[in-house]
């Protein structure tokens, strides 16, 4: 079984020194990936009662092989892409975007909103086979939950105690929202074929003897058949899990690749406008313009630094 691992987060600001707060903990300078997972941003609970906060504003912006999952605790963020799909998304609902070959699309908090915004934007990489494929969207509002107990779990996407979410992944993957009532205790079932790791999204929790509140992302390793949860407070867990990914990847700005040539071709596509990104209709805004390529080659890396 591999050993536990504290995963701090780090701060970044969507859009610019005077945006959209966020914590990433994926990648991470000790581990780029949870099975698939490759990208977490946990932001939030933001309050958006404040003059002139216009909550989340992030432009058109393009995206090739991976999958983007919204979830949300609290608020509603609003949705449109280059397919032409317009949707807002609310807690206990999920948004699923496939890129592909290529997709753009833009976020943002809706004009007519709730006070406070929380919640976590995720990326699995698509696998080799898949990452060329059509690109794609979907909203799930009917999601599986289980019960046991004190603790209640919605399930994503993947299989969790038996419930499966209708959700489509490309890997074996999983991701559950766990609520556990105050003073509840469960042990959570996994598979030892995956690798799992547990974000605190609400109150603080002890998993597998280390307390863990919104912040780090606490990384579990594989080989486990189950895992211990319990809390003094109401609290809220997000579990993520899936096979190890053994394709090594080439990720920068908001592209998934195999090499540095691909990232080349992708975001001069981007730049000229040509037809692989289409274009998002509806958001007050430009596009999000793409940052120069590095000085040095990039190089793809695996699941860990």
């Amino acid at each position: 079984m591999s050993s536990i691992e504290l995963l701090e987060g780090a701060p970044v600001a969507l859009g610019g020194p005077r945006g959209f707060a966020v914590t990433r903990t994926l990648p991470n300078r000790q581990r780029r990936m949870v099975g698939a997972w490759c990208f977490l941003d946990a932001y939030g609970p933001h309050d958006l009662s404040a003059a002139g906060d216009a909550g989340m504003r992030v432009g058109p912006h393009p995206h090739t092989g991976l999958q983007t999952v919204t979830w949300l605790v609290a608020g509603e963020v609003l949705h449109r892409d280059c397919l032409g799909n317009t949707q807002e998304i609310r807690p206990g609902q999920l948004n699923l975007m496939t890129a592909g070959r290529g997709i753009s699309h833009s976020e943002e908090t809706p004009a007519s909103h709730s006070a406070v915004i929380h919640g976590v934007q995720l990326w699995v990489a698509l696998p080799h086979a898949d990452r060329d494929m059509p690109p794609a969207f979907a909203h799930h509002e009917d999601l599986p939950v289980v019960a046991d107990g004190g603790l209640s779990a919605t399930v994503l996407i993947g299989t969790f105690a038996g419930a499966t979410s209708p959700a489509r992944s490309h890997t074996p993957l999983v991701g559950a929202e766990l609520t556990l009532a105050a003073g509840a205790s469960a042990r959570l079932p996994l598979s030892a074929d995956f690798e799992y790791a547990v974000l605190a999204l609400d109150g603080a929790a002890d998993v597998d003897g280390v307390s863990l509140k919104p912040g780090p992302l606490l990384y579990l390793g594989a080989g486990r058949t189950s895992v211990s949860v319990s809390t003094g407070s109401a609290s809220r867990l997000l579990l993520l899990g899936g096979e190890p990914f053994a394709e090594r990847l080439v990720m920068w700005w908001n592209f998934v690749a195999r090499d540095h040539d691909e990232i080349v071709h992708m975001r001069a596509d981007w730049v000229a406008g040509t037809p692989r990104f289409g274009e998002v209709h509806g958001y007050d805004g430009p596009p999000i313009p793409a940052p120069p390529m590095p000085i040095t080659r990039l190089v793809p890396r695996g699941s860990t630094r």
